[in-house]
């Protein structure tokens, strides 16, 4: 089967290298988008290997369903990630996964069309939503979110310098016209950023910021890194590949946990505590040739972990 080219999946060799260590084994694509990293991961398995795949999104499951057909050491489930433990206890699969990913944020077909709302490129509903059949939409959130509650949005997911003076100008605008497409709301905050960096839209940050916002997309995050912990099997590998430094912190300290050394208020250091993941290599970034053909890759982060023994068992 021929998959759709409308997404270039980001580290594509390295995340599948890393993440796949045994061909007959149980392995989990968290993210599935338009399948580019779960075809080479089913090419890597051999016949007795099993692949689950995820997806909130009703485009990515039609392709993800159409891939199954023609391979039935895929299981696909239409859901967000954050429910992947109880996914993966219905299937019987709690401690059997030898290795889980997760390629974080918007997928490119996603960005590319207007009818979603994440992108000020083209104008269309605000939407935001990665899957358009539950929760609140950008617009009905921006219509009832208080001033103070999305300039903290705006300041701690966007980290935008200017995020109060751009939520009072947004709270200012709905009260004469509600915020509905895309092109308002860049226009809106184009006029209240005082400050526009080259190449860079003003409303770049305002625009991730409240897709973030919108998805739960770092409480979600949280909640799956959590659950690695009971899902992967001792051995077995998680493997994470996030796009900003808001997702980036938060791998990074479930792959640390208690691996750090701790001081007391005297500076006397403590022993080390063993935490649940052991860091494979370091972070891995793409090279210059991936960046040139494809730019989404520039601000990619890939983080590898090694899923410990418990303690008890150390």
């Amino acid at each position: 089967m021929r998959l759709t080219n409308e997404h270039i999946p980001v580290l594509l060799r390295e995340s599948t290298d890393l993440l796949v260590t045994n061909p007959a084994g149980v392995y989990v694509d968290a993210t599935f988008g338009r399948g580019g990293h779960s075809k080479v991961i089913l090419e890597k398995l051999n016949s007795n290997g099993r692949l689950v795949a995820l997806d909130q999104d009703a485009d990515a499951i039609r392709v993800a369903d159409e891939l199954a057909r023609h391979d039935q050491r895929l299981i696909v489930n239409r859901s967000n990630f954050e429910g992947l433990l109880t996914l993966i206890e219905q299937l019987e699969l709690i401690g059997d996964v030898d290795g889980l990913l997760l390629d974080l944020g918007v997928s490119s077909p996603q960005l590319d069309n207007p009818q979603r709302g994440f992108s000020f490129q083209s104008d269309g509903p605000l939407d935001m939503r990665m899957d358009r059949d539950s929760g609140e939409s950008a617009a009905d959130w921006l219509s009832r979110v208080s001033e103070p509650e999305l300039s903290t949005v705006l300041r701690d997911f966007g980290e935008e310098r200017y995020a109060r003076r751009i939520a009072r100008a947004l709270v200012e605008s709905r009260q004469h016209r509600a915020i509905t497409t895309t092109a308002q709301l860049a226009e809106i905050v184009k006029a209240a950023h005082p400050n526009w960096q080259k190449h860079h839209h003003p409303a770049t940050r305002t625009f991730q910021a409240i897709r973030i916002a919108v998805n739960r997309e770092l409480d979600v995050l949280a909640a799956v890194l959590r659950q690695a912990r009971d899902i992967i099997r001792v051995g077995g590998r998680l493997v994470v590949i996030s796009f900003h430094s808001l997702e980036d912190r938060l791998v990074k300290r479930e792959i640390r946990g208690k691996s750090t050394v701790s001081r007391t208020e005297s500076g006397v250091e403590l022993p080390r505590q063993p935490g649940f993941w052991r860091a494979v290599g370091k972070a891995v970034f793409a090279p210059a040739d991936e960046v040139s053909g494809n730019p989404r890759a520039r601000s990619a982060v890939l983080r590898v972990a090694e899923r410990l023994a418990p303690v008890e068992q150390r």
